[in-house]
């Protein structure tokens, strides 16, 4: 069997140590992913050859990058790595994509905590409309606000408008009481409570009196062109094909759309029906469109959230 040698003079034990995880545990999830094995000895990585060793070294290469910049390296860093090598991603990766995307109201530094939310990050400041698909707990929705805030605090964009499909899991807004405001802001409430984190709620309340902040149902931006503005759209797989047609194309002049959804999570009646699922396949491609995925490693909620998802997934597959 032929080995090829990733040299590790230039490395430290602690390093080596941080690189290989408890108990060699990132050692497994790379030989698990890439179907080889990996072998620590004196001052190199023994790789067993195959067709994958090319991007195995390129996986190491941006292990020990992360490593380089935050000291420290976590197993769901290695498994989005193998991911995004297996994607052929892997290449436009950096490690400068982990800067941080805004800040809370008392000056905390919000910074993505996995590779996938920095990937998204990276996307946010560089191109006009932005997808975020992912499962609950990946933090598209968090990020999607800071971004925004950012922006208004740094008077790139004039206001902030936040909105969704009106569908909930076989409920209609129609018979809940209440005026379209109430109707719809228990369904806004991830959004809000992303707004409080940043601005604190007398700053949201005051923002959203003067329009600064606008939350509305997806129903209300028909027939209107958003002009300096950052839109969030939540929720969107529960969009209909011409509901997404229409809020991308109310897109005005240094305007952002942010689309946000879980295909895992579509209450429509016919899944195939879903305008965020129909808009990720035919928009591809499109320069300054970008189409993100988050996995179950982004899960940045308990531990158990990311194995239940797992599992669901399983079964789904299956």
């Amino acid at each position: 069997m032929n080995y090829y040698s990733f040299d590790l003079l230039d490395r430290t034990l602690d390093e080596v140590q941080i690189f290989t995880g408890f108990e060699d545990s990132n050692l497994e999830i790379i030989e698990k992913h890439f179907k080889t094995k990996l072998l620590i000895r004196s001052h190199e990585i023994k790789i067993e050859e195959n067709e994958n060793t090319e991007s195995i070294v390129l996986v190491i290469q941006k292990c020990f990058e992360l490593i380089d910049t935050q000291r420290k390296l976590h197993s769901q860093d290695v498994s989005y790595l193998c991911t995004l090598s297996k994607e052929n991603k892997l290449k436009d990766f950096h490690v400068d994509q982990l800067r941080p995307i805004g800040k809370t109201r008392s000056g905390k530094l919000i910074y993505p905590k996995t590779l996938g939310q920095a990937i998204l990050c990276d996307a946010l400041r560089k191109n006009d409309i932005v997808f975020s698909t992912g499962v609950a707990g990946t933090g598209k929705t968090y990020l999607a606000v800071a971004y925004a805030v950012q922006c208004l605090r740094q008077e790139k964009k004039q206001r902030i408008i936040l909105t969704r499909p009106a569908v909930e899991a076989g409920e209609s807004l129609g018979f809940l009481p209440g005026d379209m405001k109430e109707k719809v802001d228990p369904y806004l409430r991830p959004l809000y409570d992303a707004l409080y984190d940043m601005l604190g709620q007398e700053t949201v309340e005051k923002y959203l009196e003067k329009q600064v902040i606008e939350i509305a149902p997806l129903a209300f931006m028909r027939g209107r062109t958003l002009n300096d503005a950052i839109v969030i759209l939540d929720e969107a797989q529960n969009t209909t094909k011409a509901q997404m047609k229409m809020f991308l194309t109310r897109m005005g002049k240094n305007t952002q759309l942010v689309v946000n959804g879980d295909v895992t999570q579509i209450d429509l009646i016919r899944k195939e029906d879903s305008g965020l699922m129909q808009a990720t396949k035919i928009l591809k491609g499109i320069h300054g469109i970008a189409i993100t995925n988050l996995h179950a490693n982004d899960v940045i909620r308990h531990p158990l959230v990311q194995k239940i998802i797992e599992r669901y997934s399983e079964i789904e597959n299956s």
